[in-house]
């Protein structure tokens, strides 16, 4: 286990955020395996970092923030909170965040307790966000395990065979093993994801088709001038970092006014500590104008009414269903996990890197280009072995891009 922890400390460092000499880095890491946050600050010292920050987190507290604080306070985001972020990307800081959720610890907390802080963090930390969806530093998210989320995972385990078997999951979908050279495997990989998205980039496909047998029938439109993204990013400085560990994904910028037909979800969602379960959502000129879900509808509801740019899509991502993470057939209740074993969807903001010269527009320009923004971005899963996915160019000319769940280019 040891060994595997470090290759994983390791990895994240080299391959996540391809850490720079001289830079500094900012980790926010939960308190679940404080050893495992201690390997990771030891790696970036290896790699050159000149300091290295953690703030520790802690989910229950959180949960405890929201019954009992006021409304008020719940609202207001404190200035040295600001000032901090602030610091951050003035000093073109690396960032980290080490996450260990427990889906379930926030299902019995007021959804609109939860949106509050939502808005007012999205409102005053707006800046921190275009940093990071323009990639203008390196940034990393990752999980480690914790007994109720293995357990959820894993639910005919004890608590302690959940956590090891949590484990060594995590650590086959980030090519991690005793023998191989997990370094070596990531930049294969990344490679071949890099190949994908450079042939779809070239075909500057106006639409995208998506069907399959469960229902799914759905026309995405992508912005002009798009880029497709994914295995690598690069800053301006021209970094390259994969800001997910594990990530098999390439993905691409929707036109919020394009999107039309019905989507059916595979895999259940998250939404705020409630898991959602078989939901379609039917979309018109872009908008979601009706959805149902057999569990927890009221959920979708909350969320497709956070702020305008809720029923709108921000990404289009696509997976092949022979990969890593899909081939262990599990339900991790984890996007960070389930959006790598299928293609997704997001609901809410998009990723700039996705639209050629974003950097250089404002807001405005982008939204004239057709680019969504929200205090949200919510990837929902609609994959499966036998999704078909067709190309649509300029001159109404079609390309076959996936056939039964997988990449034929």
């Amino acid at each position: 286990m040891e060994l595997l922890l470090k290759k994983y400390a390791e990895l994240a460092i080299k391959i996540g955020l391809n850490l720079q000499p001289g830079q500094s880095l900012v980790i926010t890491s939960t308190l679940e395996n404080p050893h495992f946050t201690h390997l990771v600050v030891e790696e970036a010292y290896k790699a050159g970092a000149s300091k290295v920050d953690v703030e520790w987190s802690d989910p229950y507290l959180d949960k405890l923030r929201y019954v009992y604080e006021s409304d008020e306070v719940l609202s207001t985001i404190p200035e040295y909170e600001i000032t901090k972020k602030k610091a951050l990307v003035e000093s073109k800081s690396a960032m980290m965040s080490i996450g260990s959720p427990n889906p379930s610890i926030l299902k019995e907390v007021d959804p609109a307790k939860i949106q509050l802080v939502q808005r007012a963090t999205s409102k005053a930390l707006s800046f921190y966000r275009t940093y990071r969806s323009n990639s203008e530093s390196q940034w990393l998210g990752l999980c480690i395990p914790n007994s109720a989320w293995a357990s959820l995972v894993y639910k005919d385990d004890s608590s302690e065979k959940a956590m090891e078997r949590l484990w060594m999951a995590i650590f086959e979908s980030c090519r991690i093993n005793e023998k191989d050279d997990a370094i070596a495997l990531w930049k294969e990989h990344v490679d071949q994801l890099l190949k994908h998205r450079e042939i779809l980039t070239q075909h500057a496909f106006k639409e995208l088709r998506f069907t399959n047998s469960l229902g799914t029938d759905l026309q995405v439109g992508l912005v002009s001038n798009h880029q497709w993204s994914g295995g690598l990013e690069m800053t301006p400085e021209g970094i390259g970092f994969t800001p997910n560990l594990p990530t098999e994904e390439i993905f691409c910028m929707p036109h919020r006014l394009n999107v039309n037909g019905k989507v059916v979800a595979t895999k259940p969602l998250n939404v705020q500590g409630k898991l959602v379960e078989d939901f379609y959502f039917i979309f018109k000129d872009g908008k979601v104008v009706e959805y149902d879900a057999k569990v927890n509808k009221e959920a979708l509801t909350h969320l497709l009414e956070t702020d305008e740019g809720a029923i709108h899509l921000g990404e289009v991502a696509l997976i092949s269903n022979d990969s890593p993470i899909s081939n262990m057939n599990l339900i991790f209740y984890n996007t960070l996990y389930d959006e790598n074993a299928s293609c997704h969807l997001a609901l809410g903001n998009c990723y700039g890197s996705n639209l050629k010269g974003s950097s250089s527009m404002t807001k405005e320009q982008m939204q004239e280009m057709g680019a969504n923004f929200s205090m949200i971005h919510c990837d929902f899963m609609f994959g499966n072995e036998d999704m078909e996915v067709v190309g649509v160019k300029e001159d109404g000319s079609q390309l076959a891009i996936f056939k039964q769940g997988n990449f034929i280019i």
